[in-house]
């Protein structure tokens, strides 16, 4: 049997129909991969999935990208896909596990109690030889969906700061290692370079196997110790904008251990108003 915050092709197969049962597309692309998620789930999709904008569900009145919406707007999101709160939701994407992580991370911060993640994606279900849904996707069955809210899943700004001073969480960055270090740009324009002062560096892509799919509990593990990160102490997660940060707080949940995820991440941080940037290694 899999984690509780992931499932397998296989067992998401054999529920396929279940009356509780919603599949949702997260997919999600930076502009400079020259990809579309929403293109993709119009291609392909597994069948009876419902598509989940990270971009267009989120807070049109911050300067920063896909930033969580209000609980309301949310809740009006989430309604016309047909999410209902009492679903079992499957969220996955086109790369393995990436972005479902931040769909997953978005659910549970709404309150939803039965979030999973198909571990692998769309590529792990269609090499398990699973079928794909290529005609015109069927309009959702709209839910009713009260708003709700539950903060301890994410940090702020000043939360953030606050961690860094205190010593009161740790602070992990998801991005590259020649990120982190101040060696590459950032893909965003208007971005420091850097790091903050007194995090961590743990890439993502360090947690998942090359077919895109979580490593082992213990591999997870040891990847964060091997990083300088205590998974049984407070962990706040951050990225370039909160997208693989989720990543890192979806293992910590399979370690038993949830994080929170700052969601502004280095879009915020990396700024104008943000805080300090040094270089170098951690």
């Amino acid at each position: 049997m899999s984690d509780p915050s992931l499932i397998s092709a296989v067992e998401l197969e054999g529920r396929l129909g279940q009356d509780d049962l919603r599949v949702v597309d997260a997919s999600w692309f930076l502009p400079a991969e020259g990809r579309s998620g929403r293109a993709e789930f119009e291609d392909m999709r597994i069948p009876g999935a419902v598509f989940f904008d990270i971009d267009a569900v989120s807070d049109p009145a911050s300067g920063l990208p896909h930033m969580l919406p209000s609980p309301e707007a949310f809740a009006e999101a989430a309604g016309a896909l047909g999410l209902a709160r009492e679903a079992r939701i499957v969220v996955y994407d086109s790369f393995g596990v990436r972005s479902s992580a931040r769909a997953w991370w978005t659910l549970k911060v709404m309150g939803y109690p039965r979030v999973q993640v198909l571990d692998g994606g769309l590529p792990g279900w269609k090499a398990a030889g699973f079928p794909v849904d290529t005609a015109a996707p069927a309009p959702p069955r709209p839910a009713a969906v009260e708003a709700r809210v539950s903060a301890e899943r994410v940090r702020d700004l000043a939360a953030v700061r606050r961690a860094l001073s205190d010593g009161s969480a740790q602070v992990v960055d998801a991005r590259s290692a020649p990120r982190f270090r101040g060696e590459a740009p950032e893909p965003r324009p208007g971005l420091r370079s850097g790091h903050m002062p007194g995090s961590r560096n743990l890439p993502f892509d360090r947690l998942l196997t090359p077919e895109g799919r979580m490593k082992p509990a213990p591999a997870l593990g040891e990847a964060f110790v091997e990083a300088g990160v205590d998974p049984a102490r407070p962990v706040i997660t951050t990225c370039g904008s909160g997208v693989t940060a989720s990543v890192l707080a979806l293992a910590l949940e399979v370690l038993g251990h949830p994080a929170a995820v700052y969601d502004g991440s280095w879009a915020e941080w990396g700024g104008p108003e943000g805080g300090d940037v040094v270089t170098g290694d951690a």
